[in-house]
């Protein structure tokens, strides 16, 4: 996902793993922590550019502490455990202390300190309780030291791309319990970060001393705040608590809109509940409504197409957060041509940044419009919303911003006036390609030569279809027959010309792209399983499509490649040309249950299943290694992939309504499903307490010998259930 730079990832980002194992991350709204097991920030300690470190504290873009490291009488303290609670709030590292000698120069054995650290994120403030209790048999006396850095580096640095001139860097300002870090960037921002204590400390240059005397069995708490505006308010335990209860309720009403699943296997619901609480923990309350961010560490902020494909992912279980990412993305709609920005009236933003580098234009990222399927994927879900929740009033809300992105597609997207959507080249500093496959060579010919624009992406076609008869339902809603019409009829003629034009009977499915010239390339990629996700491919085509997506070439035995192995550039380990992904496999699946092939479909959901058993905490990252499956070895990690990354958790709840085939027509009040499928390690499905047309039930699946059993209970509103059988 992302832009090009995601693509160079591998060689000028850190790897996530930091000197005690895996990064872990905290965030709350544009304030998120990447650190050790530890606790502590080492990203200052390497050099600037390719191998510089991925964590610290970052705000609005910019890292706003890279070090933080806490030392014991000068020594770094044992990790004796260190992790995230499951609800993604509170990060706790248990330590103790190495050998040292005290300030009495007395030698204090190992293990003989209990240190405890609990941090969280709350409102632009990092909140940090600490703990020490000896259990020494004399009084120890030794120095708690906080070593701390800022280096104000962009994010855009971070990642690799070197800037001629910064700002100034200030000289650390002591006053009292409090060290003050300030940069005054290019963009005229003065940006501090204030570390205070809650006791008396001693700074000395960059370190923070404080002075501890334990008698046996002695405990002591000090409490510490990084603020990111400069606030050096003295921290309290009234304070501390204050933001733990809210950031707890804030996580508990974001997870418990996802929450509502309980299975026959436990693993599953580990990696449901894992799921939940990573998009909690990316999910922004922003003024337009809930909006997910896209990823840690790279990608937390604002992006269209990973929030839309998102959204529509959790819809049928959780619809408010469509609501929130169509407010936000219509609010957002350009509404003048830039070549900078790739933006024209009517576009669908691709990505914003509040970045000192966004801001004075060293890269265009700032309100960035660079995405050929954001757009029609914004009407898509619009529609799928109206269709899901009945919610005509928000529907027509939003219906300025429908028929101006429906007449960007029309007058802008499609400059030749061919009927397909295509795309230029971006302006230096821009994407090459602009479809979620946006590296450099993600669109080729079979002989390797990359193609060239404008080029048309078919599963974009595909949106576009499905946008505009999704735009169609809008109007009739909303009474605008005669255009709803019209838009019914251009989508038949874009799905005709689609099947026409993009299908390559040599290869067996659909081609990856027309380039400039009209030429296909015919390359077997996952894009084919979109054009199923729609619901525009010829059913007897779609299911030659279904078999392609299933062969080795494609299928690793963990999920479906992005590319074929038999491709010219695939490449197992490159960011877009052979590696899985975990949203895309999702969108496959989905493609394939709706055309029928529900055991295809449930032989990735069980992939993805067995590969979230292989990772950490059952959290599914942005990607990895299109290597095949091998018994007994886990899936191979791709080294810089974000995590948690919002599409990528999303994609467990899109497979099981693939599986489950539950469709909502709340206009209707019909709750349908079509030949749902449960595979072998699934037994028993519930839906708990499932919005549909005003009221609420709970779903009830169990398979059978003879297929899956289904019953609707705790019913409280005017709808039905149709079970539509295997045509």
């Amino acid at each position: 996902m992302g832009d090009d730079l995601a693509a160079k990832a591998v060689d000028l980002a850190a790897s996530a793993s930091g000197p005690d194992g895996p990064l872990l991350v905290l965030k709350h709204d544009d304030l998120f922590a990447v650190f050790d097991a530890r606790g502590d920030f080492h990203g200052d300690l390497h050099a600037v550019g390719p191998s510089m470190g991925a964590d610290g504290l970052f705000q609005d873009d910019t890292r706003i502490l890279s070090r933080l490291i806490l030392r014991v009488q000068g020594k770094i303290p044992e990790l004796l455990s260190g992790d995230i609670g499951r609800d993604n709030v509170v990060f706790t590292a248990h330590l103790t202390n190495p050998a040292f000698r005290d300030r009495l120069n007395k030698l204090i054995p190992r293990a003989q300190i209990y240190l405890l650290r609990r941090r969280l994120l709350w409102k632009r403030k990092l909140y940090e309780a600490l703990l020490m209790r000896s259990f020494a048999a004399e009084p120890t006396a030794f120095d708690l030291t906080v070593d701390a850095d800022a280096d104000f580096r962009d994010v855009f640095e971070i990642r690799g791309l070197t800037r001629a001139h910064r700002g100034e860097t200030f000289k650390p300002c002591s006053d009292g319990n409090c060290l003050t870090l300030s940069y005054h960037g290019l963009d005229g921002q003065v940006r501090r970060t204030a570390i205070t204590f809650s006791v008396p400390v001693v700074i000395r240059d960059q370190s923070i001393v404080l002075p501890i005397e334990l008698k046996p069995g002695a405990s002591r708490h000090i409490l510490m705040t990084i603020a990111s505006d400069g606030d050096t308010a003295c921290p309290s335990r009234n304070g501390f608590f204050a933001a733990l209860k809210n950031s707890k309720r804030e996580a508990w009403h974001h997870i418990s809109a996802l929450n509502r699943l309980e299975t026959s296997n436990t693993a599953f619901d580990a990696w449901t509940h894992r799921a939940a609480a990573d998009l909690s923990l990316l999910v922004t309350d922003l003024e337009t409504g809930p909006y997910p961010y896209a990823g840690i560490p790279w990608f937390s902020v604002p992006f269209g197409r990973d929030a839309v494909v998102t959204a529509l992912q959790v819809l049928w279980i959780n619809p408010s957060l469509a609501r929130g990412v169509l407010a936000y993305l219509s609010a957002l709609q350009a509404a003048e041509s830039s070549g900078f920005h790739d933006a024209e009236p009517g576009k669908i933003m691709h990505e914003t940044r509040k970045g000192e580098m966004a801001a004075l234009r060293e890269v265009p990222f700032g309100r960035y419009y660079g995405g050929a399927d954001t757009t029609p994927l914004f009407v898509l879900l619009a529609g799928a919303y109206l269709k899901r929740t009945n919610d005509v009033e928000c529907c027509r809300t939003v219906w300025p911003a429908v028929r101006a992105a429906l007449d960007w597609i029309d007058r802008f997207g499609d400059a030749d006036r061919d009927g397909f959507l295509e795309y230029r080249s971006g302006q230096s500093g821009g994407l090459q390609n602009q479809g979620w496959k946006d590296s450099d060579n993600s669109v080729f010919h079979s002989d390797g030569s990359l193609a060239k624009g404008p080029i048309a992406l078919v599963e974009v076609q595909a949106y576009v279809a499905a946008a505009k008869r999704a735009a169609a339902d809008i109007a009739l809603a909303i009474g605008e027959t005669d255009y709803a019409t019209a838009l019914v009829m251009q989508a038949n003629r874009l799905q005709e010309a689609i099947d026409a034009r993009f299908w390559c009977q040599e290869i067996g499915t659909y081609a990856l792209a027309l380039d400039g010239e009209k030429r296909p390339c015919a390359i077997r990629t996952s894009n084919a399983g979109h054009v199923l996700y729609c619901g525009v491919a010829d059913p007897k085509k779609a299911a030659r499509v279904g078999r392609d997506l299933m062969t080795q070439d494609l299928f690793s035995g963990w999920g479906v490649r992005t590319v074929a192995s038999d491709a010219s550039l695939y490449n197992p380990m490159s960011y877009h040309n052979g590696t899985v992904w975990p949203h895309d496999c999702s969108i496959v699946a989905a493609g394939l249950a709706r055309y029928g092939m529900s055991k295809s479909a449930g032989r990735i959901f069980t992939g993805l299943f067995d590969a979230a058993c292989h990772f950490p905490d059952f959290r599914l990252p942005e990607l990895f290694c299109g290597f095949p499956r091998h018994a007994g070895e886990g899936p191979v990690a791709y080294p810089s992939a974000c995590t948690p990354q919002a599409w990528a958790s999303g994609a467990v709840f899109l497979l099981l309504q693939a599986s489950l085939s539950i469709a909502i027509d709340a206009r209707a009040g019909v709750v349908s499903v079509r030949d749902p499928y449960l595979p072998d390690w699934l037994e028993r499905v519930t839906v708990k307490d499932l919005a549909i047309a005003g009221g609420r039930a709970t779903l009830q699946f169990r398979r059978q010998k003879d297929g899956v059993e289904v019953e609707l209970a705790e019913v409280e509103g005017d709808f039905h259930l149709i079970r539509i059988g295997r045509e």
